[in-house]
């Protein structure tokens, strides 16, 4: 590490390390890294790419590179991802906000939209809250919304209400310390979740980002994987105001298994949408 002088160099030791580590993209990685340290993006790589290596700098940066060799995935050693146009905070007790769940917020922001529109404002329930990532996008899309974020983990919620003051709308968010609906008062024009859905038998066969470094909490949905989805719609009649829709998202296999879970409730799904790989994702219900 001493011998490393420019940021170039840098990178080129980085990229062979993660290599021969087994990591799939050494390079976007090495990058993703380095430039969260120095401030750099991917083009000041290409252009200043000479630059001296600060030795503080470069301390920090070990740091990173050995624990991305150990397998812990990139965004959780930056402690952030993007997610709908916005920097997320993670922490242990979270999922990392990942792309595809995207597509809840996107198959939601109509019906929100339509809410909005007929009562002049919107409340929503989020449970399973993790980062925030999907109430605080609709919040953040839709200022007449006001939302709640349930979860058994208080760090979750602690972490959740961090990002909600990071853009400016912990006056529109609260957070709740709550089993499912154990503690939740009111009623809710949109109650969402993305719950825990893997079955508890496959978990020790998961990517090892994923077995190893996600809260076990956050993966595992029972025997069968749909155990929340079995209680969010025998519960969620009694929190959803008239006309309200509950919005999940979905196992790429469990499409048939969680709308026969709902139907059996009384409801009707409105909207089946899939996410950028073709795989069935988001399902959303009205009673």
């Amino acid at each position: 590490m001493s011998a490393v002088t420019t940021v170039q160099a840098l990178v080129a030791d980085a990229r062979r390390r993660l290599s021969v580590a087994g990591i799939a993209d050494p390079s976007t990685d090495a990058r993703l890294l380095i430039g969260d340290v120095i401030g750099f993006s991917l083009t000041d790589f290409v252009l200043n790419g000479s630059r001296p290596v600060h030795p503080d700098e470069a301390h920090r940066i070990e740091d990173l590179i050995a624990r991305r060799e150990k397998g812990e995935p990139v965004h959780r050693i930056l402690g952030h991802r993007e997610f709908y146009g916005l920097d997320f905070l993670m922490s242990a007790g979270t999922l990392e906000p990942r792309p595809d769940t995207e597509v809840l917020v996107e198959a939601v922001l109509p019906h929100l939209r339509a809410v909005v529109a007929q009562k002049g404002k919107a409340r929503i329930l989020d449970m399973g809250i993790g980062t925030g990532a999907i109430c605080l996008s609709l919040l953040h899309s839709i200022p007449e919304a006001t939302g709640v974020g349930s979860d058994v983990s208080t760090d979750a919620l602690a972490t959740a209400f961090r990002n909600a003051e990071r853009f400016g709308l912990e006056t529109r968010f609260e957070t709740v310390e709550s089993d499912w609906f154990d503690r939740i008062s009111g009623r809710f024009d949109i109650i969402l979740s993305n719950p825990p859905y893997i079955r508890t038998d496959v978990i020790d066969t998961l990517d090892r980002e994923v077995r190893e470094f996600d809260p076990l909490i956050a993966l595992d949905g029972g025997a069968d994987g749909l155990l929340p989805y079995r209680v969010i719609a025998e519960k969620a009649v009694d929190f959803l105001e008239s006309g309200g829709v509950v919005g999940v998202e979905i196992g790429y296999d469990q499409m048939a298994d969680v709308a026969t879970i709902f139907a059996s409730q009384g409801y009707d799904c409105v909207d089946r949408v899939k996410d950028y790989g073709g795989n069935d994702r988001v399902l959303i219900f009205r009673r």
